[in-house]
């Protein structure tokens, strides 16, 4: 049984007993034109249970392009999507029942309270019962301010109350476009540290689109890096903070520059200033540093140099410029939708406006 790697809220890696390897999400040669300008160019992923999946890209990538055609708000001219084995061309409501879903920022009722707007979204479904208001605002944190309007939220407190929102049905997926956007640091942990819990102790599939590469660093068991429509390559947390392909560690020896030319002579590691640098096997460095000090060399301190997310996308995209932003147009002239019927509560009068809904 293949492990999946995980990463845990204060930055470790771990391995983890992956039970089901079917992905919940699968995405096979899709692309995507608005007109004849081409946004995505055959992409494929998967995305499995217990696992954050990050869609890391310049803006105007194919990011949002590919969350929408995921939800059914775009039609799927090229390719096909499936969600827990459920085409979402041919089979669209039973695969979105199991999706939640936050495009862009949520939108709530500002002038109703927290567990109003709820209510409003949980009378959508048929099978979601009361309770799970107050469960899923346990899960997110919002419990002691279910009854204050939205509009004394923060930013970072009407996320999770839109996240609260997604995840009413209990899906098995979590689709967030750009969910870090306006949040300030402390916004930005809380949240991070909810989609690690959702993900790791309640076995959701979370998809996280965003161009904030330290973010996607910390959050993120495996990452998708798209660009010009493109997916240059997928890589799990510790693919990007291992050794490059011969199994070597980047190591930086810093010396005093009075004794640098008492380094000897076939050392690994190149002269810089006053640190010695290269790449080395990790059985190696005990001698290295062994042969610096017998040979009279004065070292200051050793630092194993690990690769960051923001090092592998630049190393990926800096000779391929993203494609220009394209904005929310409308979907291609005769496209309709998967016919769906919903009973939308119609939500209580605003006092401001003079009793009349807006």
């Amino acid at each position: 049984m293949e492990d999946i790697i995980i990463m845990t809220p204060d930055g470790k890696v771990e391995h983890k007993k992956q039970e089901n390897r079917t992905p919940c999400v699968s995405v096979k040669h899709l692309s995507f034109s608005y007109g004849a300008r081409p946004i995505l160019k055959d992409i494929e992923f998967d995305l499995y249970p217990g696992e954050i999946f990050g869609f890391l890209g310049p803006n105007g990538s194919g990011k949002t392009t590919t969350i929408k055609l995921m939800l059914g708000l775009l039609p799927i001219s090229s390719g096909k999507i499936t969600i827990c084995g459920c085409n979402v061309q041919t089979e669209f409501e039973k695969a979105l029942a199991n999706v939640g879903g936050i495009v862009e920022n949520p939108e709530m009722y500002s002038y109703l309270t927290g567990r109003q707007n709820l209510e409003l979204f949980r009378r959508m479904f048929d099978s979601v019962e009361k309770g799970r208001i107050d469960e899923v605002a346990e899960i997110v944190g919002l419990s002691a301010r279910l009854g204050d309007k939205v509009s004394k939220y923060s930013l970072g407190m009407r996320q999770r109350l839109g996240i609260a929102q997604a995840l009413l049905a209990d899906p098995k997926v979590l689709v967030l476009d750009e969910p870090t956007n306006g949040l300030d640091p402390m916004g930005i942990k809380e949240l991070r540290d909810l989609l690690i819990k959702l993900s790791h102790e309640n076995g959701v599939a979370v998809f996280v689109s965003s161009h904030q590469l330290a973010e996607l660093d910390l959050m993120c068991d495996r990452v998708a890096v798209i660009n010009s429509g493109k997916i240059l390559r997928t890589l799990t947390i510790e693919e990007i903070r291992n050794p490059d392909e011969a199994g070597r560690i980047e190591v930086i020896v810093n010396i005093t520059p009075e004794t640098a030319s008492l380094v000897p002579e076939g050392c690994p590691l190149n002269l810089e200033g006053s640190a010695l640098c290269g790449l080395v096997a990790q059985e190696d460095i005990p001698a290295i540093i062994s042969s610096l000090a017998i040979a009279g060399v004065a070292i200051t301190g050793v630092t194993q140099k690990k690769r960051s997310l923001e090092d592998v996308f630049l190393e990926l995209t800096h000779t391929a410029p993203a494609v220009p932003t394209v904005p929310n147009t409308v979907p291609p002239a005769g496209y309709a939708p998967t016919a769906q019927t919903f009973s939308i509560p119609v939500p209580p009068a605003d006092p401001k406006e003079g009793g009349e809904n807006k």
